[in-house]
């Protein structure tokens, strides 16, 4: 008896801290929840609990009355659209060459690509600045794009090129006797079979350009182009007076896209890593 008890008891101790962790990861978005339905007085007390006492929806009132906070997030989302669907174009071919070639430029290509991000956003942000002034591209969400995609590719395309590996040669052999050329083969057949990398690729590239902060606040100055991180920034007044609870009230809202594709990407992501082995 006492043998058996120890399987059940090490698996109960195992829910238990799963239990636990994923309580401290998920206390940050409870306690936005509850300042966001708390009122102005309730959110400065000495001792705030977490439960709001009266609960109220003013702050998500001012959130989407006053702060434009709809047309931010519109606008982030069309950034963001356009940086996933273009890096992911960019990287696929790329990854295939990457992944596909034997040599000296495929290893340095690799090795470029973890050096490249080992550069601090400081050091780039002038010369980024005073290059896309100069190409009338500062002050745009084109430019804002552009930034993006070269920001972004670099890790992308190291993602993408290990879902390639893990297809075997012997599919792409069989289609190069079937007449097709390499570009078909990617299309026709790679492609396929990389779908659920090439989903995991364009959702997280979605998802950093959703959350920048840095490059926006610095490429763009006109109100109305502004992103949904500079319009929660604004929450923020000039003497240091935080605005608590519309600031909770768009930030949960905000967090709420990034945590459902963080889900898409966890069902992908395993069948991503398991896509090579299984259809090889």
């Amino acid at each position: 008896m006492i043998v058996s008890s120890h399987p059940k008891a090490a698996k109960t101790g195992q829910y238990v801290v799963m239990a636990a962790y994923c309580l401290f990861l998920a206390f940050p978005l409870l306690w936005l929840l509850s300042m966001s339905f708390k009122g102005a007085r309730e959110l400065y007390e000495l001792h705030p609990s977490l439960v709001p006492h009266h609960p109220t929806l003013d702050s998500y009132r001012e959130a989407f009355t006053q702060n434009g906070l709809m047309h931010a997030a519109f606008q982030s989302f069309k950034v963001a659209t356009a940086t996933a669907i273009i890096t992911t174009l960019i990287a696929l071919p790329a990854a295939y060459v990457l992944a596909r070639q034997r040599g000296i430029i495929a290893k340095v290509g690799l090795g470029w690509i973890l050096v490249s991000q080992m550069f601090p956003l400081i050091l780039i942000i002038i010369p980024l600045f005073l290059l896309l002034r100069d190409l009338h591209l500062a002050d745009s969400q084109l430019g804002l794009v552009f930034v993006y995609v070269v920001w972004t590719l670099p890790f992308i395309l190291w993602m993408l090129q290990s879902y390639v590996r893990g297809i075997p040669r012997d599919i792409e052999e069989a289609a190069a006797v079937d007449g097709a050329s390499r570009l078909q083969s990617l299309v026709t057949v790679i492609a396929p079979l990389l779908a659920p990398g090439i989903i995991v690729c364009t959702l997280f590239a979605f998802i950093q350009a959703w959350n920048e902060f840095f490059f926006a606040l610095v490429l763009l100055q006109t109100p109305d182009k502004a992103t949904l991180p500079l319009r929660l920034a604004q929450f923020v007044g000039i003497e240091g007076i935080v605005r608590l609870g519309p600031l909770a009230a768009s930030t949960l809202l905000a967090t709420i896209p990034s945590l459902l594709i963080f889900v898409i990407i966890q069902r992908w992501l395993t069948r991503g890593l398991l896509s090579g082995a299984v259809k090889g």
